[in-house]
């Protein structure tokens, strides 16, 4: 990897470090200050809008003005935003600080356009997972630090430490080169279109997929807690083998071609659903959360076969795109499982798993398969 890679790379393990720590408690924390299933998932979805509405216009400024400052930009929101949870006294200015959090989540396109750009002789799939697998080998601690010092100190501790791991994040990113900004071909332009019909089935494939894998996660830290009672130490355990199973996972499907790697995550987060569905048992529980990394794996393998159907000049407007898609999942999944919660909180595992079934076929009959690799 080059040197910006890998300053790239250390600026979010640390991320990670500081994001696992809520983000699995983010529910819980939600449901202290006062939000019931329902409230919760809309609070959810609502945060879902926020990351999808900025993909598109982030990925197109990244084609236009180059990746660095988006990059820039998205890293002192998010540290704002988490300081503004930290110190919130109330339901409404925690939410506020959330949603400006997610807002920054159209950092996804220019990273990955960053990372695309500067991948030097790896696979566009095998670069994204790399730097993925940073990302993740810091959140691997995030969710253990976060459960300890729940447990002992209080949910909202946890926002104060991860603004702290923010400021030092931020400083080494700070650190990275800016990439030139791709030549636009008119001739190239005139005769290729971004929206194609290899694109869009493409795009409906991973909107079918995301919404399925992602229906039973949102609520699955109340499911356990209210459910099976367990304490927030053993939930941020749980977080962190999640990540250590995408670390591991991007080792193999990673490798694979992407559109295999893809099928392949979602039978690994169909396992998660069905475990959480049929088992009360802790050590099964590991086993589900180390397959939900897979769900992480399929967004990055998304985002690596997008690259095979446009061309170059258009790569971050195509990443934002798909970026928007898969989070437009996120929206409709996550108040659906507040509505299933409410009714019968293992309906979110059972509709789950028969959705991601469905997915599965759906996505063998109608994925595109690249003619090129990049």
């Amino acid at each position: 990897m080059s040197p910006d890679l890998i300053l790239l790379g250390i600026s979010l393990m640390i991320w990670g470090v500081g994001e696992g720590m809520f983000l699995y408690f983010q529910p819980l924390y939600l449901q202290q200050l006062g939000a019931n299933p329902v409230t919760i998932g809309a609070i959810l979805g609502a945060a879902g809008v926020a990351m999808a509405v900025a993909h598109i216009p982030a990925g197109h400024l990244a084609d236009r003005i180059g990746r660095k400052p988006l990059l820039t930009a998205a890293w002192i929101v998010a540290m704002l935003a988490t300081w503004v949870m930290a110190l919130a006294p109330s339901l409404p200015i925690f939410v506020f600080g959330m949603l400006m959090y997610n807002l920054t989540a159209f950092v996804s396109s220019p990273l990955n356009s960053y990372v695309t750009a500067g991948r030097g002789k790896l696979s566009v799939g095998r670069a994204i997972t790399m730097v993925s697998a940073m990302y993740n080998t810091g959140a691997i601690l995030g969710p253990w630090l976060g459960g300890q010092v729940g447990q002992h100190f209080g949910l909202r501790t946890i926002y104060f430490i991860a603004g702290g791991s923010f400021i030092v994040s931020s400083i080494i990113l700070f650190f990275i080169t800016s990439q030139p900004i791709e030549v636009h071909n008119p001739d190239e332009q005139n005769n290729g279109r971004l929206i194609n019909r290899r694109f869009i089935t493409y795009q409906s494939v991973i909107f079918l997929a995301g919404f399925s894998m992602y229906l039973a996660q949102p609520l699955s830290s109340n499911f356990l807690q209210n459910q099976h009672h367990l304490p927030f130490d053993s939930i941020g355990i749980l977080g962190s083998i999640t990540s250590i199973g995408i670390v591991i996972l991007n080792l193999g499907l990673g490798n694979m071609k992407p559109h295999l790697g893809y099928l392949l995550g979602q039978v690994a987060v169909s396992v998660f659903t069905l475990i959480l569905w049929q088992s009360s048992s802790f050590s099964w529980f590991c086993l589900a959360y180390f397959m939900l990394g897979g769900y992480r794996i399929t967004r990055s393998l998304a985002t690596a076969q997008t690259r095979n159907l446009v061309q170059q000049s258009r790569m971050g407007l195509a990443y934002g795109i798909t970026e928007t898609v898969g989070t437009s999942a996120l929206i409709l999944a996550s108040p659906l499982a507040g509505f299933l919660y409410k009714i019968n909180p293992s309906l979110m595992y059972i509709v789950g798993f028969c959705l991601i079934a469905t997915s599965f076929l759906v996505s063998v009959r109608f994925m595109p398969r690249p003619n090129v690799t990049a």
